[in-house]
């Protein structure tokens, strides 16, 4: 497989709401492509709801993924995955919260993560909540983290071939085919 040409973009950017679909509608991009399938998987079971969202998502997907757990080395891992494997990396918005919480510097870190998927051979997606359509929160970490998410969103845009906006299970694409 590796050295394949690949059927899809290379690189594509997948945001929506929470319960949008999205995640479900990216698994679909990477199962497009040949098995054997990484997921990226940036969630922290602190608690039983999130515990439960993490199974569900692991239910989800039949056989033919792997997972990879990167809450906060997720430059790392990407480096790490083999050449021609279809990545999955669910969700942005997960490790963009546990370096906000881990007070590290955000424009090194988002800088590393655009740099590493402009290297990325593809394929890869990448799953983020658009968190800018609602009102402006009323607090300053959550301004920071809406804005902080605004602009890696916008970075990543940039360089990918495809973006896509699903809204109640349905995609649109923003840029590319």
């Amino acid at each position: 497989m590796a050295g394949e040409a690949t059927r899809g973009p290379r690189l594509t950017l997948v945001l929506g709401g929470a319960r949008s679909g999205k995640s479900a509608y990216a698994e679909s991009l990477v199962q497009a492509e040949p098995a054997p399938w990484i997921y990226v998987a940036t969630a922290q079971g602190y608690d039983d709801e999130m515990r439960a969202r993490i199974a569900d998502h692991r239910a989800r997907r039949p056989a033919g993924w792997e997972t990879r757990d990167a809450p906060r080395d997720l430059v790392g891992v990407l480096g790490a995955t083999p050449p021609g494997r279809p990545v999955l990396v669910d969700c942005l918005t997960l490790w963009l919260s546990n370096a906000l919480l881990d007070e590290a510097d955000l424009a090194a870190k988002t800088g590393a993560l655009v740099a590493a998927c402009t290297r990325h051979p593809g394929p890869l997606v990448l799953v983020s909540n658009e968190v800018g359509f609602g009102i402006v929160p009323d607090n300053a970490l959550a301004r920071r983290f809406r804005d902080e998410a605004g602009r890696l969103h916008q970075r990543l845009a940039a360089i990918a071939d495809r973006v896509v906006l699903v809204v109640a299970g349905l995609p649109l694409v923003v840029k590319g085919e």
